[in-house]
């Protein structure tokens, strides 16, 4: 006999109706018969029936006997000719796994079906055999018999038809889908392996130095224009280009692999697999269970038989499939799964809840099949107990709600409460196959979803007469609605103490958190913006001084060169002017940094994931922050109580402590009893003072107002052997309050829907008890909480709420409390106080209602409660009328969101470095009111204009007016009211908005936050920082100049898409103050220096194509131009990475050193003229007294292979290139602010690498003029002109205005 369903749909037809008569209820004296045996799922309706009810009904089992006992004796060829009829029906069902049915259809057919006769069955055929296992696609299968696929654990093969993400999917629940839909894999690569070439070669190609170099490179090819070997441009060119696509791949390969970590987290799939109709259990499992069958069956009575035949035949009451776990990587997850998750775990997808069950029955996930065979009696004792186990696992703790956090999503601390539908709460987990989910199409709105569960009717899988008589019955579906309350989102995180079951709806890039985030970019620091237009600059320079060298010629033609091809040999030969050597100089360095940065050990766990903008650290001027987990731990701590005349906080809470003692504990001798508020107060006779008794019956009262006050359930945990309490509830300052009163002594035993018990520590007896009546949740928009409770009294042995107080307790934002506590003089005061000191106050008041007035109120709240018009107003008026007026005051609490780690003294630190802070936050206004305050984001006294709900644009200008004559305010907005401002007054909003020092924007989605980067960047053209945790702060990360992402508990989203990555908030202020400024002003040293480099020995050029009548030849040829900017002055420039202004703690003394940053001095258009006017005296000092001194000569031809060059031309070239090269190493020395020992070892390297090489440089140097006196005073004399004139004018400029970093050290 088929089980029934173990649960009840509301849409069944009715269950008295003849054609869905319970077999159970035909023969009700077979099915007492067993009742001796484990019983099986829970019963419908009609079986809990009396039997003098059933007495009417036809005996169909014993039709079926005398049919049985016919068969037995002898076959008639009707029946095979039907059996036959039968086979080929049955066929194209077979690929069907679903068998729907209702709770009372558990009739067989009358007819026999091939099944019935076991022992004389013929073996099939090994064609039919693979027939049976042969399973169709989906747009094969015949579409009025809602066809199952099932996938295979193996890997499901993707439908080919795409879906149309414009369009609302239909989702088969286990099943592969008739669509594809995208990988649900988690990227934030910046490059594909095929767009990695093109976008990289064009991103470095955008510069235009790099440009530049490659068309004087590509010049070499034509041989009127060459001038030497023709790796002496491209090599260098080449070098830079590999060693930037080297890093940009380097840091894509990590990103791409901590995205392989993320996707590769394994999470639980169900497989199903459709059942035979043998005997309940998946075709691959049956060998086992049909030894033990046949062994019972030799033993079995009559009975047995016909049994094991009804349910041969029908196949109804088995569950259509089996199922079991298996573990998959998140990026394996397809649109269809069916995913168990359970408490901290990261939902990996956007999944619609299918059912909520209690962890500590996690047995129902099993391979035993879901539902119970036929008859107990037919399976072995070991069967009947796992089915059991399974059973009651299902039955037990399926509420259907489990508490979700969303804050890496929205940035609401709240947790959110998260509801199954009642259709797949209640349904066996083997039938999920049959679910269909209707989803809408993919969205952004985290907040909103539309969407419906259909439940199909079970189809028969063998001939049944009652098909006919009733056809409409196949095509009735059951559905339900699905809304945002029974949805779990993408990146939100399992609360709950309980496991889920879910179906996954949208994959990798079309869930919510995907939407809502912005494409990754590549991001360019303004250093080489800056240094992309001084480039530009200097190529003007080359070309004008080509040009004026072939003017000065008279254009006339030289070597039988035409004047155009003579002035692009000068372009060439100048090209050294624009260094092709300053982006790996600067890309090295970037690298340097990186490392600093890693290997700091006061920064520990910070990574560096864009090296590209290092220096973007040091030109911060907007920080844009979140709210939770960055600026604070989202970690409640009750802080401080008020009662009316005193207020506890600290070490004054052992007071409480004591109160509570003395009220909750009775005397010795006294039995138990459970206490009300009307209990008498009995204070010890040592203190019976009339101010501590009343102090102590307030605290008593307000202590119990808060343990019965909320929306807290408690649940009990195993952590290493020891049972933990823990608590949930959708806000953590309810939790913190909860806690808070365990602490002093009242704990939270247990609560369910109806009923409260309290217990107290010290003693561990119940002490309070009561019945909950009605419950009135926290709303936005109400801000307070209240409930009705009616107390039990009497010993606790044997407690009563037969005439039971009752009283109605609130708690709420003193906002909206002032006005419905009774009249006092302390509330307004009390609360300001605890305002200022940043914690977030409630006010907590009660009332006591006769029986009587509860019940006037019971019977107007109940016709409110069925209103079809303005029920929400209906409702609140009876409250109003009844429970929220007059209510005593009893206290105000002050509770605290834990700030991260030295928060306070990192903005402090970060706005006297001229950094403006704003927070962007998902939460509330009064919880970022607090945290803007209690953070000293906002400083004390400074006044904050709220502007909040603002619908109408004309009410815009005024708001906007008052801010601008009072830009020392503090800018609170909410989410609604920046939209507004965004759309209608974008560039007024901002240009005010920019001035404030401190800007709250609160309720903000992902995409605002991001708008508001963009929108900062793009009026002010500063370089903005955000920093942020969570997954819905990815968004802003990416559209800022530099993105840092904290390590968050609950996910990496937010450090993973960031260009740093650090473990605190704080950390962000070294980062910023010293690193950053640090980098920024080694880089600017470093790329001045290298251009002054590249520009002396241009000079030089200059004046030897002077004093040779203008001829286009080169100086330096080959191994000495290469050398030059290679071996002979890269270390010693290089090594400048490593110099340091400051020491780190004059950096955090004087913030103010990173705020002259943002001026841009240290790489200015001023400070480029005065290293263009060293460099130029400096070439011209070193080449004209070589040529004066010892005379010019002249260059060879430009065919290297001809005869050697002029031995006077040796000469100069030797005493000129080795001035060039001392010169360069003392200019660097003079730069040094702070020796390290690898600048001395450089230096000094470098002078040994060039005088030990000088002897293997006889074809540039006459080798013989070295070794003499006349080649060393000459070499003095012109070194000294050229390095004491520049370092005697830096020393007197230092005097009359030394710089900053100077001030602060007093030298």
């Amino acid at each position: 006999m088929a089980a029934p369903h173990q649960y009840h749909q509301p849409n069944a037809p009715d269950e008295d109706s003849d054609l869905e008569l319970d077999l159970e209820e035909l023969d009700p004296l077979a099915s007492h018969s067993h009742s001796a045996t484990p019983p099986p799922r829970r019963q419908s309706k009609e079986q809990r029936r009396p039997y003098h009810e059933l007495g009417a009904r036809i005996p169909l089992r014993n039709l079926r006997v005398g049919r049985l006992r016919a068969s037995r004796q002898k076959e008639e060829p009707e029946e095979e000719d039907l059996r036959g009829l039968l086979d080929d029906d049955e066929g194209p069902k077979r690929d069907s796994a679903g068998s729907y049915g209702q709770s009372g259809d558990d009739d067989a057919p009358l007819l026999p079906s091939p099944r019935t006769a076991r022992r004389r069955q013929p073996p099939p055929s090994a064609l039919s055999r693979l027939g049976s296992n042969i399973r169709l696609p989906n747009f094969l299968s015949r579409q009025d018999h809602a066809s199952i696929q099932l996938g295979n654990e193996g890997g499901d093969s993707d439908a080919e038809e795409e879906h149309d993400p414009t369009t609302q999917r239909t989702i088969s629940v286990g099943q592969l889908q008739t669509s594809r839909f995208p990988a649900n894999a988690v990227s934030n690569a910046k490059y594909t392996p095929w767009s990695f070439l093109p976008r990289t070669l064009y991103n470095e190609f955008s510069f235009f130095i790099n440009m530049y170099f490659l068309l004087v490179a590509l010049s070499q090819v034509i041989p009127a224009l060459r001038l030497g070997y023709l790796s002496t441009y491209i090599a260098p060119l080449a070098f830079v280009i590999s060693i930037t696509l080297g890093k940009e791949a380097m840091d894509d390969i990590a990103r791409r692999r901590r995205d392989a970590e993320a996707n590769s987290e394994g999470y639980t799939v169900l497989k199903f697999e459709e059942n035979s109709l043998g005997n309940g259990v998946a075709p691959g499992k049956n060998s086992q269970r049909k030894k033990r069958l046949s062994k019972k069956r030799k033993d079995e009575g009559r009975l047995a038989d016909i049994e094991d035949e009804e349910q041969r035949l029908s196949g109804k009451g088995l569950a259509t499939c089996t199922y079991w776990e298996v573990v998959k990587p998140s990026r394996s997850l397809k649109v269809g799964d069916v995913v168990k998750l359970g408490k901290d775990q990261r939902v990996p997808a956007d999944m619609v809840l299918l059912k909520a069950y209690s962890s500590d029955t996690s047995a129902p996930i099993t391979s035993i099949p879901e539902a119970p065979v036929s008859s107990p009696a037919l399976i072995d004792d070991m069967d009947s107990e796992a089915t059991a186990k399974v059973d009651s696992a299902l039955a037990s703790g399926t509420s259907g709600e489990a508490f979700i956090r969303t804050d890496q999503l929205d940035g609401e601390t709240d947790w959110k409460l998260r509801l199954t539908s009642p259709l797949t709460q209640n349904l066996d987990v083997g039938e999920y196959t049959r679910l269909r989910v209707v989803a809408g199409k993919p969205d952004k709105k985290v907040n909103e979803f539309y969407g419906t569960v259909e439940l199909p009717l079970k189809s028969q899988r063998v001939y049944d007469p009652h098909d006919n008589e009733n056809p409409s019955s196949v095509n009735e579906v059951q559905s339900a609605p699905l809304n945002i309350d029974n949805t779990i989102w993408a990146n939100t995180v399992v609360a709950s103490s309980c496991s889920l079951l879910a179906v996954v709806v949208y994959t990798g890039p079309q869930t919510r958190q995907a939407l809502s985030t912005s494409p990754s970019r590549s991001k360019t620091g303004l250093l080489e913006l800056e240094i992309n237009s001084l480039t530009k600059f200097l190529c003007i320079f080359t070309l004008s001084l080509s040009f004026v060298l072939v003017a000065l010629a008279r254009f006339q033609v030289i070597d039988g060169r035409q004047w155009y091809v003579s002035m692009l040999r000068f372009l060439i030969l100048f090209s050294t002017i624009v260094p092709v050597g300053l982006r790996v100089n600067l890309d090295m360095g970037k690298s340097v940094y990186a490392w600093f940065i890693e290997h700091d050990d006061t920064i520990k766990g910070t990574v560096v994931r864009t090296s590209t903008i290092p220096e973007d650290l040091g030109r911060i001027e907007y920080l844009l922050s979140d709210k939770t987990g960055t600026l604070t731990q989202n970690e409640m701590v009750m802080k401080k109580i008020h009662v009316g005349t005193v207020s506890y906080a600290n070490e004054a809470m052992d007071e409480v402590s004591q109160y509570v003692r003395q009220c909750f504990i009775p005397p010795a001798g006294e039995a138990p009893s459970l206490v009300t508020p009307s209990s008498a107060y009995t204070a010890p006779l040592t203190s019976a003072t009339r101010t501590r008794r009343e102090i102590g019956s307030r605290v008593r009262d307000v202590v119990l107002a808060l343990a019965l006050c909320h929306n807290v359930t408690p649940t009990t945990e195993e952590e290493n052997g020891e049972t933990v309490t823990t608590y949930q509830a959708s806000s953590p300052d309810e939790i913190a309050i909860v806690r808070w009163t365990e602490a002093v002594g009242l704990k939270l035993l247990s609560r369910d829907r109806e009923s409260m018990t309290l217990l107290a520590c010290d003693s561990g007896n119940p002490v309070v008890r009561v019945r909950i009546l009605n419950v009135f949740p926290f709303t936005s928009e109400g801000k307070r909480m209240g409930i009705v409770v009616k107390f039990y009294h009497g010993p606790t042995s044997s407690p009563t709420d037969d005439d039971g107080e009752i009283w109605f307790y609130q708690k709420g934002a003193d906002t909206v409390m002032t006005s419905i506590v009774a009249a006092n003089d302390w509330l307004d005061e009390e609360t300001a106080n605890m305002a200022r000191e940043g914690l977030r106050t409630l006010v907590v008041g009660r009332k006591k209602l006769s029986a009587q007035i509860y019940q006037e109120f019971s019977a107007k709240h109940g016709l409110a409660s069925l209103a079809l018009s303005n029920r929400d107003a209906a409702i609140a008026s009876v409250v109003q009328e009844y429970l929220e007026n007059d209510l005593e005051l009893l206290g105000v609490t002050g509770v605290e969101d834990k700030l991260q780690k030295d928060v306070k003294p990192s903005l402090e630190l970060l706005r006297n470095a001229g950094i403006k802070i704003w927070m962007l936050t998902g939460d509330k206004i009064e919880t970022a009111r607090c945290v803007a305050v209690s953070s000293k984001l906002v400083a004390r006294g400074q006044y904050v204009h709220t502007i909040a709900k603002m619908k109408r644009k004309d009410l815009i200008h005024s708001s906007l007016d008052f801010l601008r004559g009072k830009l020392d305010a503090c800018l609170l907005i909410d989410g609604e009211s920046l939209a507004l401002m965004l759309t209608h007054y974008r560039q007024e909003f901002i240009s005010i908005a920019v001035q404030l020092p401190t800007v709250v924007a609160c309720r903000c989605s992902p995409t605002q936050k991001a708008d508001v980067a963009r929108l900062i960047r793009e009026y002010t053209k500063k370089r903005v920082c955000c920093i942020g945790d969570g997954g819905n702060d990815v968004s802003m990360i990416q559209a800022a100049d530099v993105g840092v992402g904290i390590v968050g508990k609950e996910g990496r989203q937010a450090s993973l898409a960031a260009d740093y990555s650090i473990e605190q908030f704080c950390y962000l202020t070294k980062l910023l103050v010293w690193h950053g400024r640090n980098s920024y002003k080694r880089s600017a040293k470093l790329s001045q220096f290298v251009i002054h480099r590249g520009l002396i020995i241009s000079i030089c050029q200059t004046v030897y194509s002077i004093a040779t009548q203008f001829e286009p030849n080169a100086l330096y040829k080959d191994y000495l131009l290469v050398g030059y900017s290679t071996i002979y002055t890269m270390m010693p420039v290089f090594s400048l990475v490593l110099d340091r202004d400051v020491d780190e703690s004059v950096a955090n003394l004087y913030p103010e050193l990173y705020a002259e940053l943002k001026t841009g001095r240290s790489l200015s258009y001023r400070s480029f003229f005065i290293w263009v006017a060293v460099s130029v005296y400096q070439g011209t000092i070193i080449q004209g007294l070589s040529q004066v001194l010892v005379g010019v000569g002249s260059s060879s031809s430009t065919d290297t292979t001809v005869t050697s060059p002029d031995p006077l031309f040796l000469k100069m070239v030797s005493v000129s290139f080795s001035v060039l090269i001392v010169n360069e190493l003392v200019m660097v020395a003079m730069e040094v602010t702070t020796w390290h020992w690898i600048m001395v070892a450089s230096i000094v390297g470098t002078a040994t690498i060039f005088f030990g090489s000088v002897p293997f440089l006889d074809g540039y140097f006459d080798l013989a003029f070295v070794g003499t006196v006349a080649f060393w005073w000459k070499f003095g004399v012109i070194a000294g002109i050229s390095l004491v004139p520049p370092y005697v004018v830096k020393v007197i400029g230092r005097k009359m205005r030394p710089p900053s970093y100077r001030k602060v050290q007093g030298v």
